[in-house]
């Protein structure tokens, strides 16, 4: 939005009176969704793939406002949250994160590469190759030519300040979840680690009450399955993959950690506790696969649990008594 435009937008809504904004949630919409609330406006986000169902013929400003209103009116569609400040500067630095681990990968695999053209077979791994390549760098009698052998020094420096780069933020993490409850409950739970639990608290702001249950929650991972239904035949497939790609991504490879540490401690004969016995029996009866899908699905409804009650795992909150409660209503009587 140019300059100009931008500021017509905010004449228009300082100079009107105005209950409620129906925007689509798409860039920079919960930055004026926070604007807008400044100014005691009420905004609903809709999700953009919901109000695009509601977009007749061609798109125009103007079909898209009328889709917005006939989405507006459809009980059914749920409005997204309004992100805080906080919530979206969280997920910024983990979408850095993201950026700087694909060009780390990316510039590995450009000096094995290297490597294998001149007859060299570097280990797997990304610590161990980045070592090697080094150490064959620095051997003057390696087969690699000098005309390349300055710059894929420079390559792997870059792989050093990239490292360290990952490493600061990561300890940025540590220093959040350290001052957030959230995120030392959700690390309590077995698959939860420092990433998932600080990406789950930016996406969620801690707060899950907003679901309506577990499944939904889990649902908006992408890890309930699809569902191919027609009068009374129910045909459930793959899981839907839509949603949050980045935190379903976390979750997957949480319940893949859980899988290998139920597997080293059965082949160590030590006992396994609920959910790791439960995994283990699924991948039994499946494959691994699904069972880490099955087991990404149920960690994210413990999460949800956590959020809603503000418990860690292992420690629910107390129920009431029911019992007493019916007593103690008659004595009262």
């Amino acid at each position: 939005m140019p300059s100009t435009h931008r500021t017509q937008f905010e004449r228009w809504f300082a100079n009107r009176k105005v209950s409620l904004v129906i925007m689509e949630a798409c860039g920079s919409a919960h930055y004026w969704a926070r604007w807008l609330n400044s100014l005691g406006i009420e905004v609903r986000l809709l999700p953009a793939a919901y109000v695009r169902a509601y977009v007749r013929r061609n798109k125009t400003d103007a079909a898209d406002a009328r889709a917005l209103l006939e989405a507006a009116r459809t009980a059914n569609i749920d409005p997204v949250r309004v992100k805080s400040v906080e919530q979206q500067a969280l997920q910024g630095l983990h979408r850095i994160r993201s950026l700087w681990m694909s060009t780390r990968t990316s510039r590995i695999n450009a000096l094995r590469g290297f490597c294998r053209e001149f007859g060299l077979s570097i280990p797997q791994g990304a610590r161990t190759g980045v070592e090697a390549i080094r150490r064959v760098l620095a051997d003057p009698r390696s087969p690699v030519p000098a005309l390349i052998r300055e710059t894929m020094r420079l390559l792997i420096e870059e792989i050093r300040l990239l490292e360290q780069r990952i490493a600061q933020l990561e300890r940025e993490f540590t220093e959040l979840a350290r001052h957030s409850a959230a995120c030392t409950q959700l690390m309590s739970v077995p698959g939860i680690g420092l990433l998932t639990a600080t990406a789950m608290v930016a996406a969620t702001g801690g707060d899950a009450t907003h679901f309506k249950d577990a499944r939904h929650f889990a649902s908006w991972f992408g890890l309930t399955p699809k569902e191919y239904s027609s009068g009374s035949i129910r045909k459930l497939g793959r899981i839907s993959k839509r949603g949050d790609r980045y935190l379903r991504m976390l979750l997957t490879h949480g319940a893949r950690a859980v899988l290998r540490a139920a597997a080293l401690a059965r082949n160590a004969s030590r006992p396994l506790d609920g959910l790791r016995a439960w995994a283990t029996e699924v991948q039994h009866r499946t494959n691994h696969n699904k069972a880490a899908c099955a087991l990404a699905n149920k960690l994210a409804r413990i999460c949800y649990a956590l959020l809603r009650d503000h418990a860690a795992y292992g420690n629910p909150p107390p129920r009431p008594n029911k019992k007493l409660e019916r007593t103690a209503f008659a004595i009262a009587a």
